[in-house]
């Protein structure tokens, strides 16, 4: 009899790849994303004046930005390149122990956006409200708002349906990726063990 974790193991993902591969290529795209991130953020800070978003031009009494928060922000992409680079280091080098970090920051982002999914549910007033808060030149502001708060729910929930099913394969494959390379240390450490012994009863 399988184990339910044994049902969901697979050694491949998307487009026939490795899961070893995938986990590679999932930690180089987000390293470059938070890259990138990072990058805006610090150009942000040094050149405050022209990147900073007034209270003018978002009908808000604060900036939304201001340097505390970028800071803050700058850490975190500092700590999510981080966090990937292990997750890439240890897929590629077989260290299971490496994945960990990520494979647990893809659980807490998956918690954050069903969290997000349910107090829509719960409030399906707030879309009406944050629509409200957008600046006055957002695109198809005023067709969007006039969609009723059904439609405009169903929409929203059918959007981050869709994210939720991509983010869980993706956890998959990492989860995945941890266990195949989990099991090839393992049998590696057996192997070694094995050959060792047979070695010492020869000799005896």
């Amino acid at each position: 009899m399988l184990s339910p974790w044994d049902r969901w193991y697979s050694t491949s993902c998307c487009l026939c790849y490795h899961v070893r591969t995938g986990t590679i290529i999932l930690g180089v795209w987000y390293m470059l994303i938070n890259a990138v991130v990072l990058l805006i953020l610090l150009t942000a800070l040094s050149d405050p004046e022209q990147y900073h978003l007034t209270s003018a031009e978002l009908a808000n009494d604060l900036d939304v930005m201001d340097d505390a928060n970028m800071c803050i922000a700058s850490a975190i992409s500092l700590l999510m390149i981080l966090i990937c680079g292990m997750a890439t280091y240890g897929a590629y080098k077989l260290h299971a122990a490496w994945i960990i970090p990520f494979f647990c920051y893809q659980i807490f982002d998956f918690a954050l956006n069903t969290l997000v999914a349910v107090s829509i549910v719960v409030y399906p007033n707030t879309i009406q409200d944050y629509l409200q808060q957008l600046p006055e030149n957002f695109p198809y502001k005023e067709e969007i708002a006039s969609l009723s708060n059904v439609c405009l729910v169903f929409i929203v929930l059918l959007f981050i349906s869709c994210i939720l099913g991509f983010k869980a394969y993706l956890i998959a494959c990492v989860w995945n990726c941890y266990r195949y390379v989990s099991g090839r240390s393992t049998a590696e450490i057996l192997l070694y063990v094995t050959t060792n012994d047979t070695t010492v009863s020869h000799l005896d």
